[in-house]
């Protein structure tokens, strides 16, 4: 067990969320047990995940997708009254992180996707922008692009879509995981062959086209497992805790 305080300032500290200007309040967003003992980790706070985390007798959910967006409407009614209710009513606390967890050198979203994909991690995506979570590397070796799509279909167990020619031959990449469609300028200016994300929009299939830069939408949930994962299990080790990670499927 540790109190609930010691665990949020030491991943506070950890995830440097001071440096951030987030969508989402990070850290604790709805309080529960003081002492922390069986944390269910997942990518997003839904009610399948909720009611995942009471089945197994869990005080703490962490996730990487919480409540309380800038810009939702603020009323609790709906599917809001229905979650925060379950988790009042079993007197559970919410941890959630988002871009620090994006951004962590070591149990971030990119960093781990580098690892699950076997990218090698050259820089940033972004040499001007500090504040852009992604990367940019190399593939584990040169491949056709229907070859890449081929390894993040079995890497990932979701079929990409891809814009460009499934014979041209890639080696250099840039990648942002989730909804990072608007990087895809990022990538262009640093001259990678390719783009990888978890969604796409229209104007990205174009700005792909007219620039010979592949784009690869492989899932936000499906690129955005990994770090809440990590996280969780060095949360298990640190403070031998019991962690579960449940993925509750998201096509999308």
């Amino acid at each position: 067990m540790i109190e609930r305080r010691t665990l949020l300032k030491h991943l506070d500290t950890i995830l440097q969320t001071a440096k951030f200007r987030d969508y989402c309040p990070n850290g604790l967003q709805v309080e529960g047990h003081e002492h922390i003992g069986h944390i269910v980790t997942g990518v997003t706070a839904s009610q399948a995940l909720v009611d995942a985390a009471i089945e197994r007798g869990a005080d703490t959910i962490l996730v990487h997708h919480g409540y309380f967006w800038k810009g939702e409407d603020e009323r609790v009614t709906g599917i809001k009254r229905e979650r925060l209710k379950a988790l009042l009513a079993n007197d559970i606390n919410l941890i959630a992180y988002h871009l620090p967890l994006d951004s962590h050198p070591v149990y971030g979203n990119n960093v781990q996707l580098a690892d699950v994909l076997n990218l090698q991690i050259d820089g940033p995506l972004s040499e001007e922008d500090s504040t852009m979570p992604g990367l940019i590397g190399r593939l584990p070796q040169p491949m056709t692009a229907r070859e890449f799509s081929e390894l993040l279909g079995e890497a990932l167990q979701r079929q990409p879509l891809h814009i460009g020619e499934e014979t041209d031959v890639i080696e250099t990449i840039g990648w942002c995981t989730g909804a990072a469609q608007g990087y895809l300028q990022a990538a262009v200016n640093a001259g990678v062959d390719a783009f990888l994300t978890g969604e796409i929009n229209e104007p990205a299939v174009h700005l792909a086209r007219e620039t010979g830069t592949h784009f690869f939408s492989a899932g936000h949930h499906a690129t955005e497992r990994y770090g809440v994962k990590a996280l969780g299990e060095y949360l298990q080790q640190e403070f031998d805790l019991l962690v579960e990670f449940i993925d509750v499927d998201n096509p999308v």
